[in-house]
């Protein structure tokens, strides 16, 4: 929770705004807080508000109204934090006080027919379910809410009606579709289900406008195929739900149900389960960024029908995720019932959150229990090793993801990262020639994972070797993602490791106007000013890089470039070690000349490096395996462990084959 903000504005709000006698209030930290106006308890209630701090924000709105207990702007605030928060049940009262006023009446009269259908009372559902006023969203919610009311009241041909019958944009269509099938299977309609299913599941293009929904479309669909006895039909549903999103828990689980003849019951039984699944469905389409507060809502009305709806609180734990509030994320994951598909996906965030919390050894107890539990979950390696890496713990990572790759047989697409993470691993611990392989068979796997190809690319460049050949990975990259500031950064930084300063200028500006709080950008953009001639505009964007307040070793090398700029170019290549060559062998004559013949055939040959040539490529080329590079580097001392150390006209020594 975000008080320290909340104080100072406490603090303000009392010096400027308090005119009356203060009374006493406990903030969320149970901290006494006194404010004694209207106008103060608003802005505390606004300022807890904007910081997600939600137990503040009620108790501040209820002090505001303390002082004005008619105002409708307050208790409309006050309602919508209150359903946010879950509290259901104290929240109706607000919601019985507000179903007149139109600007509200969204969720008001919502969470009344939400009251209602909890207790089966739908006539007077259907009744809050008319609005006054109505978005798009607002009709589609309470179309679809209206039709599970009419079939729980019994009339299910007047809901499926009613929802065929609803007018929207385009994208109202899969959440049409689903919700008439779903009626239909609920009512006992058969063939209307099976009819409806099958027109969404051949719609996957309406499915990407909500992807989440046309996925447990098709989850529902193989359901109810499998209890008619149509399993091959049903398993192709899966398929093509794997094809649409692969690894999906629910999926995973349901395929396993329907091949091992488990029982497979409806998504949806109720009309309560009919109306928690629209505002679940609804609310996970918003959950794109930036409309949190929203989603929410619509979950936690969810909740207040289906209290252990598993996709809800994953959802709701996501949320508070993106808001920050790693305590209140596993406050939700620890509800999501352990015979769930989704308790896995549950307890790997948590652990997560853990780690975020700076919990890191509760972390890596739980996520190391989860992998005991199941040792061939490549979730449970990538989020364990996240941990590690977030305290630089590159050894113990490193091993896991040796681990890891140990049980995997064939190695997949889905793959490709467990072998990215442990190429970081290795890169971080500067152990490059094991490292490389590992990004390489990443491309291997997913060959255009912008990702890997920045990583790869960008590795080569700043080690000044196989310059060419990153630039050409780091342009696939950005081509793939061109809004990503670190991948254009890389591939300004490329052209400023070729010398092609005006190019590198270029896009290190376009980098940082996209990235513009990185100080490692902001230095890249110096030196590239710098080189290109533009020496105020380097020093300015070197001290705006200091001022950033950057990692030591940054700031150390920051701090110098503004002193002395950058030196000539001669002086700043890098030293290039010495090629050792034996000495010259006196001439051999007669027997040992023929015993030398006999020994060269045993001796390993030579090899004399070629423009753009890495180790990889000599191994690839030279002994038909890329990955033998790191034999050339033992027999070869002059490297020195690095195979970034080979310039052209080297001669190379290389294993014999």
């Amino acid at each position: 929770m975000h008080l320290s903000g909340l104080r100072r504005w406490s603090v303000a709000a009392l010096a400027l705004l308090c005119v009356s006698a203060p009374a006493p209030l406990l903030a969320a930290n149970d901290e006494p807080v006194r404010i004694g106006s209207l106008s103060g308890a608003f802005l505390a209630a606004r300022v807890a508000e904007i910081d997600n701090d939600l137990d503040s924000t009620i108790k501040y709105y209820r002090r505001a109204l303390s002082f004005d207990r008619d105002n409708q702007t307050l208790q409309q605030s006050l309602l919508l934090a209150l359903i946010s928060r879950g509290d259901f049940e104290a929240a109706l009262p607000l919601a019985e006080k507000l179903k007149s006023v139109p600007q509200i009446e969204r969720f008001s009269r919502v969470a009344l027919a939400i009251d209602a259908i909890g207790k089966q009372d739908y006539a007077a559902a259907e009744n809050y379910l008319k609005l006054a006023l109505e978005s798009d969203l607002d009709r589609l919610i309470t179309g679809v809410m209206t039709g599970w009311a009419l079939q729980g009241a019994g009339k299910a041909a007047d809901g499926l009606s009613l929802v065929r019958g609803l007018d929207g944009p385009e994208w109202f269509v899969v959440f049409k579709s689903y919700h008439e099938a779903l009626i239909a299977e609920a009512a006992g309609n058969v063939d209307g289900a099976l009819e409806a299913y099958g027109r969404i599941a051949e719609n996957a293009t309406a499915g990407g406008a909500a992807p989440d929904t046309y996925l447990r479309a098709l989850e529902a669909y193989a359901r109810l195929l499998s209890r008619q006895g149509q399993t091959q039909g049903a398993l192709a549903e899966l398929d093509r739900a794997e094809a649409f999103a692969a690894n999906r828990p629910a999926v995973v689980a349901l395929r396993r149900d329907i091949e091992t003849g488990a029982d497979t019951p409806p998504l949806v039984v109720t009309p309560g389960d009919g109306a928690a699944e629209i505002l679940l469905n609804l609310g996970t389409a918003l959950n794109r960024g930036g409309g949190e507060a929203f989603v929410r809502i619509y979950l936690q009305l969810a909740l207040a029908l289906k209290s252990d709806f598993d996709a809800a609180l994953v959802q709701l734990g996501q949320v508070s995720e993106q808001q920050g509030d790693a305590e209140e994320a596993i406050s939700f994951y620890e509800k999501v019932p352990g015979d769930s598909p989704l308790h896995r996906i549950a307890a790997l965030q948590l652990g997560l959150n853990l780690a975020d919390l700076d919990r890191h050894e509760a972390a890596k107890v739980h996520l190391r229990q989860l992998l005991l539990d199941d040792p061939d979950d490549m979730r449970a390696y990538m989020a364990l090793g996240g941990v590690l890496a977030s305290k630089e713990e590159y050894a113990e990572a490193a091993m896991l993801y040796d681990d890891a790759v140990e049980r995997i047989d064939e190695p997949e697409r889905a793959d490709w990262n467990i072998f990215y993470q442990r190429g970081i691993a290795y890169e971080r611990l500067k152990q490059w020639p094991k490292a490389e392989p590992n990004f390489r068979k990443a491309l291997e796997l997913y060959p255009d994972q912008p990702q890997v190809l920045n990583y790869l690319g960008y590795s080569w460049v700043d080690m000044n070797i196989n310059l060419e050949e990153g630039l050409d990975l780091i342009r696939r990259a950005v081509s793939s993602r061109p809004n990503d500031g670190y991948i254009v950064d890389s591939l300004g930084w490329a052209y400023y490791r070729l010398g092609r300063f005006e190019e590198a200028v270029g896009e290190l500006e376009r980098a940082v106007s996209l990235k513009p709080d990185d100080p490692i950008l902001n230095d890249h953009l110096g030196d590239a000013y710098w080189r290109a001639g533009r020496r105020l505009e380097a020093t300015f964007q070197w001290a705006h890089a200091r001022d950033m307040k950057p990692d030591p070793d940054v700031l150390v090398e920051v701090e110098r470039k503004l002193t002395k700029g950058l030196p000539p170019l001669e002086e700043q290549k890098a030293e290039i070690p010495p090629i050792v060559l034996p000495d010259p062998a006196p001439e051999k004559t007669g027997g040992e000349a023929a015993a030398a013949d006999e020994e060269g055939a045993a001796r390993p040959a030579s090899h004399v490096v070629g423009p753009g040539q890495s180790l990889w490529s000599i191994a690839a080329e030279k002994l038909g395996d890329g990955g033998r590079y790191i034999e050339i580097l033992d027999l070869n001392p002059q490297l020195r462990g690095n195979p970034g150390n080979i310039v052209p006209g080297q001669e190379l020594i290389l294993p014999g084959n």
